[in-house]
């Protein structure tokens, strides 16, 4: 008998359809009765797949009394109770490693567009101003120096890229490494240092609005803000202020705190540019993700090991 799992975010059709062939799928996500799902079902549930941007409650898996699993398609789990899944002793797996390559380049080009101004000068060229007028002057890239928060992964990855361009690189984290880098001892020493600053570390409550005004402040009139990891590490009430007050120079992002809401202050701005969370937005890291995703269920319900358990339960 196929076991049953629960899906709680929407899935592309290259993970959904396999599911679907080797399980019993509940498509709570899209029910609109919950509560009679979870009545109907709620016993029989092993499993449970979500997107990484989404928020798993508590009352939700307490519902779930025979879950086992929860596989998150993304390399994101700050939605899953973790402490939770502990004392229950839920397994909880994601997708690292085959999106750090995708997630590093758009940390790059996010440099590359707000450093050079690539953005505006598009705009420029396609208003027409270019007989009427010269561009702008942008910064050179090469010789400016990128402090990383987070040097896991993604954060190593995002290192080589700007190295490879002729950039330093320092970074803040946990403890110090064995990287040829500059370690800084914390948030706001990095900031006050460099002339990017790069959010590259796990979302949650541990890092909420760990970049605030102060560490705004620190970055300076000459620094720019990217954020490819979590909108919640970035306070952008602050850094909406700063970007109007001339606190800072610009910022790239990629992920916001209220996905796809994006304050309107900051939609407003010139110095910031956007991206709708295309961290991992390709064919082939999609397709890897979900591969992924459903590997780790199928080694589960067949008494093998997982393969990418997240390291608090490891």
């Amino acid at each position: 008998m196929q076991p049953d799992i629960i899906v709680t975010a929407p899935l592309p059709p290259f993970l959904y359809e396999p599911l679907k062939s080797s399980y019993r799928c509940h498509d709570y996500y899209k029910t609109e009765d919950k509560p009679g799902t979870l009545e109907a079902a709620g016993k029989r549930i092993r499993g449970l797949v979500q997107g990484g941007g989404t928020v798993t409650p508590t009352a939700l898996l307490d519902a779930l009394p025979a879950l086992e699993i929860i596989s998150v398609f993304g390399v994101g789990y700050d939605g899953v109770p973790v402490n939770y899944c502990k004392g229950r002793k839920i397994k909880v797996t994601n997708t690292p490693d085959v999106l750090t390559d995708d997630v590093a380049d758009v940390a790059l080009g996010l440099i590359l567009m707000t450093g050079r101004g690539f953005v505006r000068l598009n705009r420029f060229v396609h208003a027409g101003e270019w007989p009427k007028r010269s561009p702008e002057l942008a910064t050179k890239l090469a010789g400016q120096k990128v402090g990383i928060l987070g040097l896991g992964r993604i954060g190593k990855a995002i290192a080589a890229r700007v190295v490879a361009m002729g950039m330093k690189v320092a970074y803040t984290g946990r403890k110090p490494q064995h990287v040829p880098y500059e370690f800084m001892p914390d948030l706001k020493s990095l900031a006050s240092a460099v002339d990017f600053l790069v959010v590259a570390c796990p979302g949650g409550e541990a890092t909420r609005n760990i970049v605030n005004a102060e560490v705004l402040e620190a970055l300076g009139k000459k620094g720019t803000l990217i954020n490819i990891a979590r909108g919640s590490i970035v306070d952008e009430s602050a850094l909406a202020a700063a970007l109007t007050a001339g606190v800072i120079k610009g910022a790239g992002l990629d992920v916001f705190a209220d996905e796809p809401n994006i304050p309107s202050a900051l939609l407003a701005m010139d110095n910031a540019v956007l991206l709708p969370h295309v961290g991992s937005a390709t064919r082939e890291t999609r397709q890897a993700m979900g591969d992924l995703c459903k590997a780790n269920l199928d080694a589960w319900f067949s008494q093998k090991k997982v393969l990418t358990l997240i390291p608090e339960l490891s």
